[in-house]
């Protein structure tokens, strides 16, 4: 038999392989939740949502590397904003492109109602508030 007949076969993976290869992926975090979350505009502002002070809420549960799911509690400037659905899916969208997240939820809520107090320091200049 000469070499071109031979089949090589790879050998399986073995355990310490596997480990590696789990361990290799991703931790989320809060941090990459919130950065990504500063990628996010009211389209009718021109501040992120979360230097708006719309974000309550960012929790990451990980049981598994590159298996996270993130849960966003955050409001709106108005119930009545018409523009929620499209900020909310801007968020959950934008959420979802971090490498490791399975799942995003985002929650809407309106307790606490938001008032300007809540934006940053930074958010109130750009707007001419502070």
């Amino acid at each position: 038999m000469n070499m071109d007949e031979k089949k090589i076969s790879q050998p399986e993976m073995g355990l310490a392989d596997k480990t590696a290869e789990v361990s290799s992926l991703p931790t989320v975090t809060d941090q990459h939740v919130w950065d990504a979350l500063r990628q996010c505009y009211d389209p009718e502002i021109p501040v992120n949502i979360v230097d708006l002070g719309l974000v309550y809420e960012v929790k990451v549960e990980e049981e598994l590397p590159g298996d996270a799911n993130v849960y966003i509690r955050m409001t709106l400037t108005a119930p009545g904003c018409g523009m929620g659905p499209m900020i909310a899916a801007d968020v959950k969208r934008r959420v979802q492109q971090i490498r490791g997240v399975s799942n995003v939820l985002v929650e809407l809520v309106f307790d606490p109602i938001w008032n300007p107090d809540m934006m940053t320091e930074a958010a109130k200049l750009m707007l001419n508030m502070g």
